[in-house]
């Protein structure tokens, strides 16, 4: 008896440290730090709302995010505060230097110029915050960090090389020939249609990245489009709220659908590239899509160094699906938000539309053409501006860092708030909620003066790689566009703009839309 009650004394000792130990993580996890960091903070003249427990600011954001979603606005590009009411209420409540509260971590919006260069330029000290796997829609070169990172990216590059591009410019024009052909069955010969666009340029953008990340395969590549958009919305539903470490394993109804959606686009995406290697096996080569690229310069990698410095088929698994996902998604909502833009100001459409015909008339353009339309482009980088895809970026310092006048404990969260460096006054001048490229007819540099304002693709060594590549598609469909059809808003467009995973339209895009005659 006296040997079994030491051993149940040991058990409950070692029971006890085991749960105190807990305990005391789960309370410095949700409370000592984040005071710390709060005082820290507070003391170098930063605002926010007081912590609170767990939750944070989730509830505040989510009120007001429901809020503004919950109607349309006005038919303006002053798009801030319905775009990200968080961050507008935080800031008239607190000014410019301020914070949130993203659950238990402090967040600091930061968008002094000089600042955000920094932070983008310093990709070692700021990184992207840990994400848990369950919120990520790929384990792709776009969430890694560090040496992981740098292989990636690397192995990345080739294929989205300027002369690589020029190949792909025959998909694009393929993919928007089937739209607009379907177009023309539905619009009159005279008069003009009520189309809803959003549905047809997300179709575009899903066959054009279907085409040129997988060659043949295109039709499967649909239904990745499909189980991912799913995806996007079940992931920023669960954004909303705060994560508790260890709930991805929870049989919840969200958990179980994208561990379902997962399975199904691995085993997709596995079976395009087993098709592929076979090809390249029986020496029909790795063609000039983004797969075969991908496979082309892993395989060089792992020849000329060996294997540790190539990819494994799970990483290259990983980057279709993020060729896939970010290739769709950014374009179509530059698109969507370019047609909603010259339907509103149709003497900017009849600009563009000059421009086209007299450079290349009625018929397909090459790349060379594309690069020549001043007009077009200078739409677009317009377009960029008023409603960037990538509406903000978040980084955390990995390590006790200065940036200008502050000095970050490692831990807190920033905010790069792109939308709103893009809708400065005081950057932009008076008429910064306005549409006119015309700021943009000397260029960039030209328009921002050199200042980092001007960030759709991001900046420093993480910018976009696809950033040419959407720039071309983009080009190459608004010209076909604007070639056969003239559109302006239809009376039941609601203007609605809403940042989902990219800065989408609640309502769609519903234009009237009329044959060119010749």
């Amino acid at each position: 008896m006296e040997v079994s009650g030491m051993f149940s004394m040991i058990f409950l000792s070692c029971a006890a440290v085991i749960v105190s130990f807990c305990a005391w993580n789960i309370l410095e996890w949700v409370w000592f730090r984040p005071k710390r960091l709060e005082k820290c903070l507070r003391q170098q003249g930063l605002h926010g709302n007081p912590y609170r427990f767990f939750f944070g600011d989730f509830k505040e954001m989510t009120r007001l995010q429901k809020e503004v979603w919950s109607k349309p606005m006005s038919l303006s590009d002053d798009i801030v505060t319905r775009a990200v009411p968080e961050l507008d209420q935080c800031l008239k409540k607190y000014g410019k230097y301020s914070f949130l509260w993203y659950g238990s971590k402090p967040t600091v919006i930061v968008w002094e110029p000089e600042y955000v260069r920094d932070i983008f330029s310093k990709v070692d000290a700021f990184q992207k915050p840990p994400t848990p796997e369950v919120r990520r829609m790929s384990n792709g070169v776009d969430s890694l960090e560090t040496d992981k990172w740098a292989k990636h990216r690397k192995l990345v590059n080739p294929a989205f090389h300027v002369e690589k591009l020029k190949l792909m410019v025959p998909s694009f024009y393929l993919s928007c020939a089937e739209m607009l052909s379907k177009w023309d069955e539905i619009i009159p010969n005279e008069g003009a249609c009520e189309l809803e666009l959003w549905d047809y340029l997300q179709t575009l953008t899903s066959d054009v990245i279907s085409r040129t990340a997988f060659g043949s395969s295109f039709e499967e590549g649909r239904k990745i489009f499909e189980l991912q958009c799913e995806q996007a919305f079940l992931v920023m539903d669960m954004e909303r709220s705060v994560y508790i470490p260890g709930s991805r394993f929870l049989p919840t109804k969200h958990n179980r659908r994208i561990k379902e959606i997962r399975k199904e686009v691995k085993s997709t995406v596995m079976r395009i590239i087993e098709k592929r290697l076979k090809s390249m096996r029986s020496g029909e080569g790795s063609g000039e899509d983004l797969l075969g690229l991908l496979l082309e310069s892993n395989s060089k990698e792992i020849k000329a160094r060996g294997s540790k410095f190539g990819m494994s088929m799970e990483e290259v698994i990983e980057e279709c699906k993020l060729f896939y996902f970010a290739g769709q998604e950014t374009t179509s909502t530059l698109l969507v938000w370019t047609m909603i833009l010259l339907g509103k100001h149709t003497d900017w459409q009849s600009r563009a539309r000059d421009e086209v015909l007299q450079l290349f008339g009625k018929r397909k353009p090459d790349y060379q053409e594309l690069n020549q339309l001043k007009i077009i482009n200078m739409i677009l980088l317009e377009v960029l501006r008023l409603y960037p895809p990538s509406y903000m970026r978040i980084r955390m310092a990995m390590e006790d860092s200065k940036i200008g006048n502050l000095t970050l404990p490692a831990g807190v969260q920033l905010i790069l708030p792109i939308i709103l460096l893009h809708h400065d006054k005081k950057i932009w001048g008076d008429d910064v909620n306005e549409f006119n490229p015309m700021r943009f007819s000397e260029g960039i540099s030209h328009a921002t003066g050199g200042q980092m304002i001007y960030l759709p693709f991001g900046y420093g060594p993480r910018i976009c790689v696809g950033q040419n590549f959407a720039m071309a598609e983009a080009k190459t469909a608004m010209a076909m566009i604007l070639q056969r059809f003239a559109f302006k808003l239809s009376p039941s467009y609601s203007h609605a703009p809403w940042a989902m995973v990219t800065l989408q339209p609640q309502h769609g895009a519903q234009l009237m839309v009329e044959k060119i005659k010749d």
